[in-house]
């Protein structure tokens, strides 16, 4: 790739939490939640995308978390309401984000007929020493349609904006292999590569640690930005798995192309 003028570096996580009303057992939230501290000790990525949040586990995290802020926390939600949520480096300044549905009413909540739950997308601004970043998180539905309908929403929405110079990101659960008809509304008409492209192992694990192919957890990007180094963390964290995915993490070189 060509030489960048004063590049910086970015780190990117994606991990789907768990929800923290299910009944999992020795797996439970509460025999989970003080595995992230020792995480968090290990990794203090710039932004990361977490999908099935729970209010109370976003403020555990918050807890944790003093030298970030989040957006995407629906208040007040619906009992059992699960958020995405981005967590960014505070030096990185949120000049605006928005929230839609994956639906034909986006604004309000609302899903596709075809789509067993609604789903939605936080989309947000960043800033830092003179570069742009578009970061969005997501959470896919089950069936192939709506999620392709799904993706032509996020690349639609994109075209809306117009700063040809900003990276942008996306992370999320997608609930699909990287053969779906979602993965290519993304990598053909939005122009974006994932992280792992062409050497995919599994990111869903359901709190075994086994790998199950099931590569549904994806870092996406695109514009001047390289991608450094990627990997998955499958090592437990005191004795047991923060959640039934493996987080994923990346590393970018951002910055203007000469």
């Amino acid at each position: 790739m060509a030489e960048m003028d004063q590049e910086l570096r970015l780190s990117v996580m994606t991990l789907n939490l768990r929800f923290g009303r299910a009944d999992d057992g020795p797996n439970s939230w509460e025999n989970r939640k003080e595995r992230y501290v020792s995480f968090f000790q290990d990794h203090r990525p710039d932004f990361f995308g977490m999908q099935e949040a729970n209010g109370f586990q976003i403020d555990f995290l918050r807890r944790q978390l003093a030298e970030y802020d989040c957006i995407g926390r629906r208040v007040p939600s619906p009992p059992y309401w699960q958020d995405n949520i981005i967590f960014h480096k505070k030096e990185w300044v949120c000049s605006g984000f928005e929230r839609f549905f994956f639906s034909h009413t986006p604004m309000i909540p609302s899903r596709f007929q075809d789509s067993k739950w609604p789903r939605q997308c936080i989309l947000g601004n960043f800033q830092k020493s003179g570069k742009s970043v578009m970061f969005l998180n997501t959470h896919f539905d089950f069936l192939p349609s709506v999620q392709e309908q799904s993706a032509k929403m996020i690349v639609e929405k994109l075209s809306e904006y117009d700063d040809p110079g900003a990276s942008v990101l996306i992370t999320g659960d997608f609930n699909a292999l990287p053969d779906s008809p979602g993965y290519r509304e993304f990598t053909t008409r939005g122009n974006f590569k994932e992280v792992f492209s062409g050497e995919y192992s599994g990111t869903y694990h359901d709190f075994t640690g086994t790998h199950t192919g099931r590569h549904i957890d994806w870092i996406l990007y695109r514009g001047p930005m390289e991608l450094v180094s990627r990997r998955m963390v499958v090592d437990p964290y005191q004795g047991g798995y923060l959640s039934d995915h493996f987080p994923v993490l990346a590393e970018f070189r951002i910055g203007a192309e000469k």
